[in-house]
């Protein structure tokens, strides 16, 4: 996923389709019914929990994507360069994990 890509796709779909931008607190309420969605789904689905009828037909990728187009909104609305942010947490966590996993006993 190019997310400098995704990012420009989601401020034109928002200036096309959305009028504008939920602020930043509407928006971070909705991140996290998003991700209750998400967590409601695989508590039921793979966790000990049983599955509700009503659970059965929802679709954990499109839950999963509802939480990205979110994240986006709120990285475009505050500036910020996701791509550049996450690269560069991808370099920090590279460096600082790499033997930290290995060593793990728990993941053998």
């Amino acid at each position: 996923m190019d997310i400098k890509n995704s990012q420009l796709i989601v401020d034109t779909w928002i200036k096309e389709h959305g009028v504008r931008y939920f602020n930043e607190l509407t928006n971070m309420a909705q991140l996290t019914e998003e991700v209750g969605e998400v967590a409601r789904i695989i508590a039921r689905r793979y966790g000990e929990q049983s599955e509700k009828e009503s659970d059965k037909g929802k679709d954990l990728g499109e839950e999963l994507a509802d939480v990205v187009f979110v994240v986006l909104c709120l990285a475009n609305q505050t500036g910020i360069d996701l791509q550049a942010s996450f690269d560069k947490k991808m370099d920090i966590k590279t460096k600082r994990d790499h033997d930290r996993h290995h060593n793990n006993q728990k993941l053998k």
